[in-house]
């Protein structure tokens, strides 16, 4: 969004050379004309932008609520209140073109005020203190939708949203995967860092070409079955013991399993499609099990470390031999030298 609005002291005149902008409210003056000190009232801001202007970004401001006077500016298509103090979401039913609301980082602690931005396609309630999902009924335009880091208990009142593709939940307090069924057009799905025990009721969303269940309580690879479009698929820091479950997924290009207590490479060999395949911190102890990963053609990188096996001191060299297709091994890319070295010795 462009920077289209900006802050002025309450000494500062409303006209400037680069025309009115955003200043003090005259609330800030007692009735002798004295300024009011901020501890004895709070400032209230206003808003002036140019009659058609399209977008406004007031991020980092700290500013503490929407002011009445945007509402005038009917025009707008894209609103930021990036990483403010603001706690209601008000004074928006007017702004019935905007497609796109960022208030990331805000105080926020309920979804409202919305009802009537019907073209709306982005929505942007992350790092909030939201929770519950409601009042997005008649959103049914909205293409994104991120609500990461709030504290939210429940996946509901999402029924209505029918062409999402986006849905950011990551960072909850979310226990079931649930209430999806009529989103059939979603392809992104981020439930990180919830309180997940169980993979279930995906199989509505065949579209789906991004997972992320990082960090739940998840111990068993299950319900992905439908999901045979899906190319990046996240499940680290889990409880995970067995690689299963993924037979239909002939199309990930990435997959994380990274961080769980998985004793054996295995049942990833016909994805011949893969491309990343992180493994690190894991309890692989053989060798031989690397050569399940030396069937996969189109492999680029693999993080192997903090297994058994980097307890070698030719880890890296042999990981070469095994896998000559690779570019990256953990962190460090291979360079032509070092792998011409090592398939020449």
């Amino acid at each position: 969004m462009s920077d289209t609005g900006n802050k002025k002291s309450s000494h500062d005149s409303a006209e400037s050379a680069d025309g009115p902008r955003l200043l003090k409210s005259a609330a800030n003056e007692g009735a002798d004309g004295v300024p009011v000190r901020k501890h004895e009232a709070p400032q209230v801001e206003e808003v002036y932008l140019d009659d058609d202007a399209i977008d406004a970004d007031f991020t980092h401001g700290r500013v503490s609520e929407v002011p009445l006077t945007l509402a005038k500016y009917s025009k707008l298509e894209t609103l930021g209140y990036r990483q403010n103090l603001i706690t209601v979401i008000q004074n928006l039913q007017t702004l019935t073109n905007l497609r796109e609301i960022d208030f990331h980082d805000n105080q926020i602690t309920k979804i409202e005020g919305l009802e009537t931005l019907v073209h709306l396609q982005v929505l942007d309630l992350s790092f909030n203190r939201i929770g519950r999902i409601e009042n997005l009924n008649s959103l049914t335009c909205l293409k994104k939708l991120f609500l990461e880091s709030n504290r939210i208990e429940k996946m509901e009142n999402l029924s209505h949203l029918v062409n999402l593709e986006l849905l950011e939940l990551g960072c909850n307090r979310i226990r079931v995967i649930e209430g999806l069924e009529n989103l059939r057009n979603i392809t992104a799905l981020y439930l990180g860092k919830n309180k997940l025990s169980k993979i279930a009721h995906l199989e509505h969303h065949p579209k789906l070409t991004i997972l992320s269940l990082q960090s739940n309580r998840l111990t068993k690879i299950e319900g992905l079955d439908t999901l045979v479009n899906l190319v990046e698929l996240y499940l680290s820091d889990n409880g995970f013991t067995k690689i299963e479950g993924l037979e239909h997924n002939l199309a990930l290009q990435t997959l994380d399993l990274a961080s769980n207590r998985i004793t054996k490479l295995e049942n990833v060999n016909h994805l011949k499609g893969l491309e990343e395949f992180w493994f690190n911190n894991n309890g692989i102890d053989k060798w031989e099990d690397v050569n399940h990963l030396a069937e996969l053609p189109k492999l680029k990188t693999v993080y192997l470390e903090h297994n058994p096996i980097q307890a070698e001191t030719t880890y890296r060299r042999k990981l070469m031999l095994a896998l000559p297709q690779v570019q990256q091994i953990d962190a460090t890319l291979c360079r032509v030298a070092e792998v011409h070295s090592v398939l020449s010795a």
